[in-house]
């Protein structure tokens, strides 16, 4: 997809290209964590092992292209207005990019035991959280054409979010309450994941929050 460009030449130049490319990191790493959870609860472990060697390549890259635009930032005069918050949109990317790694490399490495009757839950958690992510990416895509509109896509993050949190502490509600025969180690390994899969979900919303200050500060 090409973007008009945010400024006035109307070109869709190299910073726009790397931004493109960027996003399109941070959707794949939201599709590999999504199949990266189904296959470690479903013991795929042939399938769990690939996700996180993709991830590990697709982090390189994403550090990479960050570089690269931080690059273009620095060296285009026009974009100082801008710099310091699209620098602070790039982290909040960075930062959604290490919950998707470091999660995954938590599974592999305590290998948590989920019980059977939450691994639907646990699903769900996940599509719930990652459609918060998915979300940014159009938002993020209407700052620079049409920035009246990020709002009307980044209210799904928000949704999203709500609903990951919601469905989260139903989770651990049913851990703490009904599930008797866990130890209490046990019940806090199950806390702790669904709290960092919620945690996704959260990160999604300070992307939504970043873009709405610039879309206000881009209509001034």
């Amino acid at each position: 997809m090409k973007w008009k460009t945010l400024f006035s030449d109307g070109k869709t130049n190299r910073f726009i290209e790397s931004v493109d490319r960027l996003l399109g990191t941070v959707d794949h790493s939201v599709l590999l964590f999504k199949e990266g959870v189904q296959n470690y609860l479903y013991d795929d472990k042939e399938g769990f092992a690939g996700n996180l060697a993709t991830m590990a390549s697709l982090e390189s890259e994403a550090g990479a292209l960050r570089r690269e635009i931080e690059s273009s930032l620095y060296s285009r005069g026009v974009m100082i207005r801008y710099r310091g918050d699209i620098m602070r949109l790039l982290e909040r990317f960075d930062h959604i990019l290490s919950i998707i790694s470091n999660d995954l490399i938590q599974f592999e490495i305590e290998a948590p035991n989920i019980p059977q009757d939450l691994r639907k839950e646990f699903v769900k958690l996940t599509e719930l959280a990652t459609m918060a992510v998915e979300s940014t990416i159009p938002g993020t895509k209407a700052y620079f054409t049409e920035p009246d509109k990020v709002s009307e896509t980044t209210n799904r993050v928000y949704f999203y979010e709500k609903e990951a949190v919601k469905l989260s502490q139903s989770i651990k509600r049913t851990v703490f309450h009904d599930m008797d025969f866990l130890k209490l180690s046990e019940k806090f390994h199950l806390r702790y994941f669904a709290l960092h899969i919620e945690d996704l979900s959260k990160a999604a919303v300070k992307v939504a929050e970043q873009l709405s200050v610039m879309a206000i500060k881009r209509n001034l």
